[in-house]
């Protein structure tokens, strides 16, 4: 090896590992926006059965809280009784929808490429055979 040559395989394997730290960000980056996807459907599935066994149209405050636990970036939702007005004992249904999810990306590099911020919204309807008021679901309710 050449005494002019000594620092080229160190300038190389420095190219080479930015190019590989950034592919490497990116594919975790994409797990964890896929992670967060699945997290959503989740929570906007719970959201609707305690919004459906609770059977309170007041409950939005703690709904959102419910659903946070799971998607801390849930910004906000929406509570939807069928018909609108209806009370536990005359409801046809509820329908959950998380209209605010916001996603932060952690590479810099797949913020560019994808600049998606907000995810679509995500809703789960549960239909009236669901409710019930039960006792035994107290704990639920909380």
């Amino acid at each position: 090896m050449n005494r002019n040559e000594r620092g080229a395989t160190i300038i190389e394997l420095a190219f080479v590992l930015v190019v590989f730290f950034m592919f490497l960000l990116g594919v975790l980056d994409f797990a964890r926006m896929l992670f967060t996807w699945n997290a959503a459907t989740e929570a906007a599935r719970v959201g609707a059965r305690y919004a459906v066994v609770c059977a309170d149209s007041t409950s939005q405050p703690l709904l959102l809280d419910k659903m946070q636990r799971l998607v801390p970036e849930i910004g906000s939702v929406n509570l939807a009784w069928e018909p609108a007005g209806c009370d536990a004992t005359s409801c046809e249904g509820v329908t959950v929808t998380i209209t605010g999810l916001n996603f932060r990306w952690i590479s810099p590099v797949t913020g560019l490429v994808i600049p998606v911020r907000s995810l679509p919204p995500f809703s789960t309807h549960l239909p009236r055979e669901m409710m019930r008021q039960d006792p035994n679901n107290a704990l639920i309710c909380q």
